[in-house]
């Protein structure tokens, strides 16, 4: 059974983080997960034209972008739900569990950071 990218994303811890303060010191707006492994998190601060997204590969990376206006960041979210699926699909689930894995995934990881910086 094969999934449809970005089908199963859900609200990260059943919604509960929105309105809160996120780690780059906006209001989380939007902050998804897909099954413990990936999170994507969209915060926002109209007061300052300010837009963060942050994500996160569970033992792998975590990658902050930021962008001045809120159609730019939010389609920027929508895009980088597949790119991170398929970015987890190339590593190890949790984490590398040697050193030559990490290694492995050094130019998986980059290649992500080019695409999404």
């Amino acid at each position: 059974m094969s999934r449809q990218p970005g089908s199963n994303w859900t609200a990260y811890d059943g919604g509960t983080s929105l309105g809160w303060m996120g780690s780059q010191g906006g209001t989380i707006a939007r902050d998804e997960e897909q099954e413990g492994q990936l999170r994507l998190t969209y915060e926002v601060d109209d007061s300052r034209s300010f837009h963060a997204l942050t994500c996160s590969v569970t033992g792998w990376l975590l990658h902050h972008r930021f962008f001045d206006n809120a159609e730019q960041a939010l389609s920027e979210f929508e895009a980088m739900k597949p790119a991170l699926e398929d970015l987890r699909a190339q590593l190890r689930e949790g984490g590398p569990g040697s050193p030559e894995e990490a290694r492995r995934g050094g130019p998986v990881l980059a290649a992500f950071l080019a695409r999404f910086s």
